[in-house]
């Protein structure tokens, strides 16, 4: 039987409120502050105890690492992403302005719950062009997006342009000395860059159709 401390209780329930509240997992210093927990050596004894106990997993390589364990979001769950402008899927466009892409989103939608599971930074694009058609992105489509500025080679990003303040969403392959931002088009070509000519700015992790 797995007899848990009254400290090790407040953590999971903690941790349990913190991902429902923004759908990330804390730090090991959020945990701290939010259970009024002496040090983060104590939380960290307690955390390893409760990954002893199967109630979590922790993943040590990165800030927010920890997973609760049987914990999928319910069949049906939904929760809100915004959607925060649009990005061109065929020639780059012009890098967002206010009225093109701004951190307020512009409107938000609804996406199942296991879409967002270990995941932050999550937001929404609109699609414009045809660049992409043969990875099933067409225009008018809504992309998901995870916030990173790094992708492996072949993964579809949002890729920020620098001399040209231009963005495009490509697939992105990366060889010594370029990128080549590779369209999903056969009738259209790639874009070689500089690699210091360039900033990822997320990566796409699900297609929302737009139905005609």
């Amino acid at each position: 039987m797995k007899i848990l401390t009254s400290k090790q209780k407040h953590i999971l329930d903690f941790i349990r409120r913190f991902l429902a509240k923004r759908h990330y997992p804390p730090t090991v210093r959020d945990i701290v502050s939010g259970c009024q927990i002496s040090s983060t050596s104590v939380a960290d004894y307690n955390l390893n105890l409760l990954e002893k106990m199967g109630f979590i997993r922790r993943h040590r390589e990165v800030s927010r690492g920890i997973e609760l364990l049987n914990q999928t979001p319910p069949f049906g769950h939904r929760l809100e992403v915004p959607v925060i402008g649009q990005i061109a899927a065929g020639e780059p466009i012009p890098v967002p302005t206010a009225d093109t892409w701004s951190t307020t989103p512009l409107e938000t939608i609804e996406v199942g719950g296991e879409l967002m599971l270990g995941k932050e930074g999550v937001y929404a694009l609109r699609v414009k062009g045809t660049s992409m058609v043969d990875e099933l992105i067409n225009d008018g489509d809504l992309v998901l997006m995870q916030y990173t500025n790094v992708v492996e080679n072949g993964e579809t990003a949002a890729v920020w342009l620098k001399e040209e303040k231009e963005v495009t969403l490509k697939k992105v392959y990366t060889s010594p000395g370029r990128i080549r931002l590779q369209p999903a088009n056969s009738n259209m070509k790639p874009i070689f860059v500089d690699p210091e000519n360039i900033e990822v700015q997320g990566k796409v992790i699900a297609v929302i159709r737009q139905l005609a």
